[in-house]
């Protein structure tokens, strides 16, 4: 037996005492099951681990950064599914940090949300398959509304997304974690860290200081580091 079949046939068999574990706790098997979330768990770490290392900044992120720093107006993020949470999560960052931006749901944007968008204001779109139907006519409604950049966070090479976008941050081939390979999980975090990446680093680059950061983000624990009362 080659090593691909008995990688196969390993699979198999775990697969094949997961799916028995429901049973296990019937009967009370409670090391038995421990040891399956176990090493479920080191296979879902290693398919992060993998996906992290294989990670390389993509071409055009200088140029998202460069949108972001010199946009006069609000940073509009969007993002359907668990896309959308980064989407939300990076729209709550770039405001702390100093750079206005708001959310929009692909499913509101054609029914009025997508009003936020100005002339010269920069979209990001975060879809990992870059084929999400909403996504793209959320970004085909902003460029009648004269949106000034619109930035894909991408990964699948035949995206429509790409296309219809000024700068492609690439997310490159990601596979997902856990053993069925289908569920959001890697292709999610490579999208934050991209994310991050950008408010980050034009945060940085505009010199913003920890008391700026204070005055936006007065709340909480982080207020008060940013005052030095903790």
């Amino acid at each position: 037996m080659n090593s691909s079949s008995r990688g196969v046939s390993g699979l198999f068999i775990w697969q094949s005492e997961l799916f028995l574990s429901g049973f296990c706790i019937m009967l009370g098997m409670d090391q038995h099951v421990k040891n399956l979330c176990y090493g479920a768990a080191a296979l879902f770490l290693d398919d992060t681990r993998r996906a992290l290392e294989d990670f390389r900044v993509p071409a055009g992120f200088a140029e998202a950064v460069e949108a972001v720093i010199l946009c006069d107006g609000v940073v509009a993020t969007t993002g359907m599914g668990k896309a959308g949470h980064v989407a939300r999560k990076v729209a709550s960052s770039l405001c702390s940090l100093g750079f206005p931006s708001s959310y929009i749901h692909p499913g509101d944007a054609s029914h009025g949300d997508v009003g936020v968008i100005r002339p010269g204001d920069v979209l990001m779109a975060f879809s990992t398959s870059g084929k999400t139907r909403e996504v793209i006519e959320t970004i085909q409604i902003a460029r009648k509304l004269d949106v000034g950049k619109v930035i894909a966070v991408t990964s699948h090479v035949d995206g429509e997304v790409r296309a219809i976008s000024d700068i492609v941050l690439d997310m490159g081939s990601v596979k997902e974690a856990g053993h069925l390979h289908i569920a959001p999980t890697t292709s999610i975090l490579v999208m934050l860290v991209i994310a991050d990446m950008v408010a980050l680093t034009a945060a940085y680059l505009r010199s913003v200081t920890l008391e700026d950061y204070g005055l936006r983000h007065h709340g909480g624990y982080l207020g008060k580091k940013c005052r030095g009362e903790v």
